[in-house]
């Protein structure tokens, strides 16, 4: 059945509305970054009650030509849903908790890697890197791998350590409450990727009896120093691995493409005794859910996964091809995925 003009108008309308959501969403990051960086969630949590706009930017290090401008900022923070608009003034959401300075497990430095220009440029190269040769955006934009990158710049360096630092800080509060068995009875773990050690420090603080390894790339680890039962190695594990009870791999198989799973996957299976003695590998990573298309985490799993392709060499996973690479790929014997970190999963692997 033919549409009447007016139907065929409010379609037109909705469908350039939905466009135009998407070619502007990238407002929501950069306005947020804003805020972030000019400490308006801070400023207005030390206030301790809802602040008046006037007093906000009384308050702001701002050229003050720049005051009138505030009010902007602030409104589409409010619809973003990281501050709350009251009568009397403006109050802190609570999901921009996560985003203040002095919060514990504030994601505030991931913020801040992921929108800086040197992780914002390679967007821009997508469509040419589909053209090309290059392994990643990320070279079709800097000239060399994210590694080799982060290896010989300290701003990224440094970026992504913090990044994954504060992370590693949430997530592990989290496991260790919520899971804390899955290392019980453990008498050493080696943390692969650990980065400057936040995973494995938090793991040999509550378990003083478990001898926890960070082991990461020379550069990542040089200078740091351990405790009792906490150490660093640098190594390579595509090389390598230190044998333990357990390996922890937090976030690390999904920046690798399959090929270099299975040879990390396989330095793991060397390095650990079978189920029988003790032995397991420890993934923290994500399972990609698709059985729900209009489940928010689902399109935060497909966020991550267009990151990791525009950066990485690696991709998000669904369950069966967790299972291919893990079982049939890599030989390992048996798996149990237990979903208890939001888009991420633990996942304990045996051989």
């Amino acid at each position: 059945m033919p549409m009447k003009n007016g139907e065929m108008s409010k379609d037109l309308l909705l469908s350039q509305a939905h466009i135009w959501n998407h070619i502007f969403s990238f407002i929501n990051s950069m306005s947020l970054k804003c805020a972030i960086e000019l400490q308006i969630p801070d400023v207005i949590n030390r206030h301790g009650s809802p602040m008046p706009l006037s007093e906000l930017v009384g308050a702001l290090s701002i050229n003050k030509e720049r005051s009138h401008f505030v009010y902007r900022l602030m409104r589409i923070l409010v619809h973003s849903g990281f501050l709350v608009e009251e009568e009397e003034g403006y109050l802190v959401a609570h999901a921009s908790r996560l985003l203040l300075r002095d919060e514990p497990l504030s994601i505030r430095p991931l913020l801040l890697a992921v929108l800086d220009p040197i992780l914002m440029d390679p967007w821009q190269q997508l469509s040419e890197w589909f053209k090309n040769d290059d392994v990643t955006p990320f070279e079709t934009t800097h000239g060399r791998t994210f590694w080799d990158y982060a290896s010989q710049e300290p701003k990224l360096n440094h970026l992504f350590n913090e990044a994954m630092a504060c992370d590693a800080r949430l997530v592990t509060s989290i496991v260790l409450k919520e899971y804390g068995q899955a290392f019980k009875g453990l008498r050493s773990i080696v943390d692969v990727g650990g980065g400057i050690g936040t995973v494995a420090k938090s793991i040999a603080q509550v378990f003083p009896d478990l001898s926890c390894l960070c082991f990461d790339l020379p550069h990542v680890v040089d200078g740091l120093v351990g405790s009792k039962n906490l150490s660093y190695v640098g190594g390579n594990m595509f090389k390598v691995i230190p044998k333990a009870d357990a390996i922890l791999l937090k976030w690390i198989l999904h920046n690798w493409n399959d090929e270099e799973c299975i040879k990390i996957l396989k330095q793991c299976k060397e390095a650990i005794p079978n189920k029988e003695n003790g032995g397991k590998l420890i993934i923290i990573d994500m399972v990609l859910k698709n059985n729900n298309r209009d489940d928010e985490s689902y399109k935060t799993q497909l966020y991550y996964d267009m990151l990791m392709m525009t950066f990485l060499t690696g991709r998000e996973r669904t369950e069966k091809e967790w299972a291919k690479l893990l079982l049939d790929d890599a030989g390992l014997s048996d798996y149990k995925v237990t979903p208890i970190l939001g888009v991420r999963s633990l996942i304990e692997v045996y051989h």
